[in-house]
């Protein structure tokens, strides 16, 4: 897509950033212990400042990425009144000569108090090649140097380190804006290319109404977003024992809790926090004062590692006790509370198997240790479908579908038209959700907006997956990827309390698994531990996705867990 209406009239863009800090005029050569000093003599330093490019493209592929700023600082140490800014630069990730796969955001420009006299600020920030451990602080910590003069090679001040906070991120996401463009899709995709280049991941899950989504249909208008009723989330990456990155985003509504959501397979906890429902279930939670953490695990949509190569024993094995770890060093909590849906469920009663510690309650949602499944999945696991494919040499599976997709994509569509099912899935990507995954969600229970924003949640499956999903069904109960019963001997450790929730009418995995799993653990642990309820007239997904599961589903998930607070 072009970037310029017209030759001399050039998409730009603008945004407002607030940062604080600590500075002091006592230390001058360590950023580090400036900040400690300034801290401790109560020395503040804040800026608000507008970031502004006439030129959006040549802000983005220009090696200096210079953008303009103004705005003003307040600083006591420096002027009892906050001071103007004048000629300021920004330059966007520009290459550090000194540091190899490192890159900085710079700022400059001249402070002047009321009375005239004129300061020079010279701030950067360091970002390292290496996405996702320190891609928060990279990107929200700068080092500051005051110069008494106008330029750097006046005398220095002092020196101090500013943060964004959480929510001012969020803010300054909503004055992101670009200027000159010719329609509202344009606005959205440029908004979206210049957040995507500015913070990647960060700017994805802030983004609020420009975050990008994964396409459909590319000629379709970009979807509008509302944005979430909770405060701006806190995201932490983390790697589990054996090398796999992963993600934690963090609502902090409350005390309770701390409160973990993991999804099913295929999805990422957008499946959770979807905004085209009236309240979903982190906003439910948030607003009862929840402290509630989303749990992305390797096979989320979101992440590299979804299109890897894994079993439901590394998620089991790895992931979750990574995960319960971070939140509980996080948090400082030495237990937390768990709501699992599919996979997500499956894998944590497995882990808890394997003896994983440090949860004092779960609610287990549609698949657990003795799934049943419907009778299509059932002669796809018997016919060892994903073994099949691997023979044809497919290692992974999608559910999107490019409405320009070739011809054998299409064919590919038209076969799946032939597949049986009790849901009208008249869409392609309902069809292709229902191949690979089967019969998710009753479309009865889903809103208009929720049904089109479906391929936004859904991504590749791997076909490792598949194939020990698929031993598990042929057993009737939970075994390793070799079919060895290595999780059931150890019943005992599941000896908590658990929640077991199914939808009546799933024809994914059968109430009938859950029920198996329910008379298992009472007969091993005592029937006060467990508790199951079948909800009326849903399905799978729907039971989180659903147009009123605010008010259908969500009061019994929190009252499972507020006994346990």
């Amino acid at each position: 897509m072009a970037t310029t209406t017209t030759a001399t009239n050039k998409v730009g863009i603008q945004f407002t950033e607030t940062m604080r800090g600590y500075f002091s005029k006592a230390v001058q050569n360590d950023y580090q212990r400036a900040a400690q000093q300034g801290k401790q003599s109560g020395s503040q330093f804040e800026f608000t400042v507008t970031v502004s490019s006439d030129d959006l493209d040549r802000m983005l592929t220009d090696e200096s990425h210079k953008a303009k700023i103004v705005g003003s600082v307040i600083a006591p140490a420096i002027s009892p009144e906050p001071l103007s800014v004048t000629d300021g630069e920004f330059n966007l990730f520009i290459v550090d000569p000194d540091s190899v796969n490192t890159r900085r955001m710079v700022y400059r420009m001249k402070m002047t108090s009321e009375e005239g006299k004129v300061y020079y600020f010279d701030g950067f920030k360091v970002v390292h090649n290496d996405p996702g451990f320190d891609i928060w602080a990279d990107t929200t910590t700068l080092y500051i140097t005051v110069h008494d003069g106008e330029s750097l090679n006046s005398p220095v001040l002092g020196q101090g380190i500013l943060k964004i906070l959480p929510a001012d991120f969020l803010r300054q996401m909503t004055t992101l804006q670009v200027t000159n463009t010719t329609s509202l899709q344009q606005q959205v995709e440029e908004t979206a290319r210049f957040g995507s280049f500015f913070a990647g991941v960060l700017f994805n899950v802030y983004g609020g109404i420009f975050a990008p989504s994964k396409v459909f249909d590319p000629d379709a208008p970009p979807r509008q977003k509302r944005p979430l009723r909770m405060s701006a989330p806190q995201v932490h990456f983390f790697k589990t024992d054996d090398g796999v990155q992963l993600r934690l985003i963090r609502y902090q509504g409350g005390t309770k809790g701390p409160v973990m959501l993991a999804p099913g397979f295929g999805t990422s906890t957008l499946a959770f926090s979807i905004d085209t429902v009236d309240t979903n279930l982190p906003e439910f939670l948030y607003a009862q004062g929840y402290d509630v953490w989303l749990f992305d695990y390797r096979a989320s949509a979101d992440l590299p590692s979804a299109t890897t190569q894994f079993s439901a024993d590394e998620i089991a094995l790895y992931d979750w006790p990574a995960a319960v770890e971070q939140v509980r060093t996080i948090t400082g909590s030495q237990t937390v509370q768990v709501v699992g849906h599919c996979v997500g469920s499956m894998s944590f009663l497995m882990a808890m198997l394997a003896g994983l510690k440090g949860v004092r309650s779960a609610v287990c949602s549609q698949l657990t240790t003795h799934p049943r499944a419907a009778t299509l999945n059932e002669i796809r696991a018997g016919l060892r479908l994903a073994s099949f494919l691997t023979v044809l040499g497919v290692e992974t599976l999608n559910p999107d579908f490019d409405t320009h997709a070739d011809w054998q994509d299409k064919l590919y569509d038209t076969v799946l038209r032939l597949y049986p099912t009790k849901e009208p899935y008249n869409s392609p990507v309902d069809r292709r959700i229902l191949f690979m995954y089967g019969e998710v969600y009753k479309i009865a229970q889903l809103n208009e907006a929720t049904h089109d924003a479906i391929h936004e949640i859904f991504g590749p499956g791997n076909l490792t997956f598949f194939r020990h999903i698929s031993l598990i069904l042929r057993q009737g109960h939970i075994v390793n990827k070799d079919g060895k019963d290595v999780y059931l001997p150890h019943l005992e450790r599941l000896a908590i309390p658990i929640a077991l929730i199914h939808g009546a009418d799933n024809a994914f995995f059968l109430p009938e698994g859950s029920e198996i799993t329910y008379k298992l653990l009472c007969d091993k642990n005592g029937g006060d531990l467990y508790v199951r309820h079948v909800i009326p007239n849903y399905a799978h997904m729907d039971c989180f996705m659903g147009k009123n599961a605010a008010k259908d589903i969500f009061p019994t998930i929190l009252a499972e867990l507020d006994k346990f607070n």
